[in-house]
């Protein structure tokens, strides 16, 4: 019996916010006396697949059927579904993302398991098997009791922070049997997002609004980014206008982050951009205006021109 937590890949690489999910299924092993597998599915070095025990993994299942290449939400339902049945797993992990959007649903039904998505700390088992979601875009928490005998639960990114050991899984090779009705959908294509760092998955992200006053100016924000190694974001008039391309837009509408710094710059913070922001650890807020609604929601806010602002914060970065 073991808790099993599906990893992400990334271009051959586990992502950061699977890492999260298989260090806190590694302490949910701890805490229920069993032990973590992980399933990863896709091409990667054993070195990469081995790196799942820096963070608790005892094992490794590797999947690696050609049919697979595209991450299809369907045949990793099944995928996972074997994974957990060959395991006796009653406990399933995995980091909420879109992929994981497309498989929980399913998985629940081929299992019969309670779900909770948004997952923010470990369960309680004092009374059952009680865990914490984060709901309406972080203002409220609801507390689930999953009473099913099999749980699975999506992990909010950035909410779990990991400790890494001197460690190596060892992998197993695991061939799942898949059926033609786990491919009626199918990817035909994929396009990624431009930048050095994946906006979903950064810990530090610099935004800008229309108080930039126009796609000519964003080389200040570019600038500050780039020193910080951080990632670049914008609210959705930005992208409405053309000004930067639609995959930066965060809010309400667009991607829903949680960095552990989001500095916003000429935002005003209207409730449909906070949606997407707040579960941000810190924000910084830089605008002109005083009265900006966004300062009520910011960490740190700096009342001044982003034109003034911005190239001075760069150049006091870069000093560091």
């Amino acid at each position: 019996m073991s808790v099993l937590i599906f990893a992400e890949l990334d271009e051959g690489k586990i992502k950061k916010s699977s890492q999260e999910a298989i260090f806190y299924g590694a302490k949910v092993a701890e805490m229920t006396g069993t032990s973590a597998t992980t399933i990863i599915i896709g091409t990667a070095t054993d070195t990469e697949l081995s790196s799942a025990g820096h963070f608790g993994a005892a094992k490794v299942l590797h999947a690696t059927d050609a049919t697979l290449a595209e991450p299809n939400g369907m045949a990793y339902a099944t995928v996972v579904a074997a994974a957990a049945q060959q395991e006796g797993s009653t406990v399933i992990v995995l980091a909420k993302s879109s992929l994981a959007d497309a498989m929980t649903a399913r998985l629940a039904g081929k299992l019969k398991a309670g779900l909770a998505a948004n997952v923010i700390e470990l369960p309680d088992l004092s009374k059952g098997f009680i865990v914490k979601s984060s709901i309406y875009t972080g203002k409220a928490f609801a507390y689930n009791d999953l009473k099913a005998d099999i749980k699975i639960l999506a992990i909010k990114k950035n909410t779990i922070t990991p400790e890494e050991k001197d460690a190596a899984a060892p992998i197993e090779v695991f061939t799942p049997a898949l059926n033609k009705a786990d491919f009626v959908i199918s990817i035909k294509n994929t396009e990624k997002s431009s930048g050095d760092i994946l906006l979903p998955e950064a810990d530090l992200v610099v935004s800008a609004g229309r108080g930039l006053k126009g796609p000519e100016n964003w080389g200040i924000v570019d600038d500050l980014a780039k020193a910080l190694h951080a990632a670049t974001a914008c609210s959705k008039p930005v992208s409405d206008l053309d000004w930067r391309p639609h995959s930066e837009h965060v809010g309400q509408t667009g991607l829903k982050i949680s960095p552990n710094l989001y500095i916003a710059c000429g935002i005003s913070g209207a409730i449909q951009h906070l949606a997407g922001v707040n579960s941000s650890k810190v924000i910084v807020v830089i605008n002109k205006d005083p009265d900006a609604p966004f300062f009520k929601s910011a960490d740190y806010g700096i009342i001044g021109d982003v034109f003034d602002v911005l190239p001075r914060l760069t150049k006091a970065v870069q000093a560091l």
